[in-house]
């Protein structure tokens, strides 16, 4: 869990790299405490900003659902940042395939060149991610993945991402608006569903 605020240019942030499932718990005493540091009051922001997906899904439903009702507590717009964005702005510049681990030797992932989405959001094997590095791709995650690739995943500051994502994101008009979560692929539920 990140929870980044900016205030006259200077970062205010906490990274929680393992929640335990305590999101609902930590996120609002967590926020309180980035305020304090800033020396902000939740009325002082510009905007709220949330990632949006790909990646927990309780996790990512509580971000959001934080994020807009601070937005309607206090009249402010909102910014979906997705968790591909978040990895891709710790390293603008040449090909990146952004990867989180979706279990079982598959991973969500995202393409990006010079900060602009050139491979869309997709669910992709272990084989399919190789074929994409061996296309000129530098693998870029979050967190170490438990995986078997035989080729170096760079690992990034999810919490240095969120920030970067957010500033540059938050330049661009048509990013702000309604925050809805990103679904890659369909859940475990819905594909059982189907057969």
């Amino acid at each position: 869990m990140s929870v980044v605020a900016v205030k006259n240019g200077e970062a205010f942030s906490t990274f929680l790299p393992d929640c335990a499932m305590s999101h609902s718990v930590l996120l609002m005493e967590t926020v309180d405490e980035v305020l304090a540091r800033a020396k902000m009051r939740l009325d002082e922001c510009d905007f709220f900003a949330a990632a949006v997906g790909a990646g927990s899904f309780t996790g990512i439903r509580i971000g959001i659902s934080a994020a807009k009702g601070f937005a309607l507590a206090t009249g402010k717009p909102t910014l979906g940042v997705t968790s591909f964005d978040v990895l891709a702005y710790n390293a603008i510049g040449g090909k990146r395939l952004c990867l989180i681990n979706a279990s079982h030797d598959c991973y969500y992932a995202c393409g990006y060149e010079n900060g602009e989405v050139v491979y869309p959001p997709t669910f992709l094997t272990e084989a399919e991610v190789l074929a994409l590095s061996e296309k000129g791709f530098t693998l870029v995650a979050g967190a170490p993945l438990p995986i078997a690739l035989k080729i170096a995943v760079q690992t990034v500051s999810p919490v240095e991402g969120l920030q970067n994502a957010v500033l540059a994101l938050s330049e661009k008009a048509e990013a702000f608006g309604e925050l809805t979560a990103l679904y890659v692929r369909k859940s475990s539920a819905e594909i059982n569903l189907c057969k």
